[in-house]
């Protein structure tokens, strides 16, 4: 078991797992702003999130989609509440425990990518792994598969600057399902992708979920996108106020049930095929 220092106010706990529990979302909260001008992002969320499914996050633009995938990630911290992991509440972790949570059991894929400019894509995605002290055959053999299976295999001598936002999505991509990580968090995974590479990806995510049990947690505003999973939470003005379950259905039986919610609640409904 590891230990972690302790900082006033918070509890080390042994590294996690995502055993037995799954994942705990319980009266969460953010808010921002100062007491007689609060805005809350994210208001008294609960939800479960079992071992091995494919959950997507939809709604409106400022709903709290973003807000509530980064208090998940912890990397940001909750106003109230708690998010507890196989049993262990993170709302409780001190940095140090929160930073071998986040290395050792989520691939995260940002928004804005978050790639290092003075590193080559290939270099990016390595990066993820030799923090976590691979050897260099399993990097370059992980690494080399990861960007062929994305497509992006020529570009891999390239910096991010020298190619489109597409590709700099791809990388980012690979590099978060390079580990093979027990829990992936996407924050628009395809929103800078064009419809071919989009499907490329979501196969690569639905093959990770249902092969490795990857558990996947996936914020978009793209009904397309999200029929690959399997639930859909949907936001409006912080709170969950609408749940769809695929089951068996197909997925583009699935996919207009996801475009009825959105019409009602007057969400995003981008189509890419």
């Amino acid at each position: 078991m590891r230990k972690h220092h302790k900082k006033k106010g918070s509890k080390a706990a042994p590294v996690l797992s995502f055993e037995g529990e799954g994942i705990k979302v319980c009266q969460v909260e953010k808010y921002y702003g100062t007491k007689n001008n609060i805005t809350k992002a994210v208001d008294r969320v609960s939800f479960t999130v079992e071992k091995g499914e494919f959950v997507g996050i939809m709604g409106a633009s400022g709903s709290g989609k973003t807000t509530l995938l980064n208090l998940m990630a912890a990397i940001d911290r909750v106003s109230a509440g708690h998010i507890y992991y196989g049993g262990v509440d993170i709302t409780e972790l001190d940095e140090d425990a929160l930073s071998d949570f986040r290395k050792e059991n989520l691939g995260i894929v940002f928004q804005d990518f978050n790639l290092l400019d003075t590193l080559t894509i290939e270099e990016n995605i390595m990066l993820a792994m030799g923090l976590q002290g691979k050897k260099k055959p399993e990097v370059d053999a992980r690494t080399e598969k990861v960007l062929k299976t994305l497509g992006i295999w020529e570009i891999r001598g390239k910096f991010p600057g020298q190619v489109s936002g597409g590709q700099k999505q791809r990388c980012a991509c690979a590099r978060a399902l390079v580990n093979e990580p027990k829990l992936i968090l996407a924050d628009e995974p395809t929103g800078a992708l064009d419809s071919k590479a989009a499907q490329m990806l979501l196969g690569t995510l639905r093959k990770m979920n249902e092969e490795l049990k990857a558990t996947i947690l996936m914020v978009t505003h793209d009904a397309f996108s999200a029929s690959y999973c399997g639930r859909i939470l949907f936001l409006k003005d912080g709170e969950i106020f609408h749940e769809l379950v695929r089951g068996g259905k197909d997925r583009r039986v699935f996919l207009n049930e996801i475009l009825d919610v959105l019409a009602f609640t007057g969400g995003d409904s981008v189509y890419a095929e």
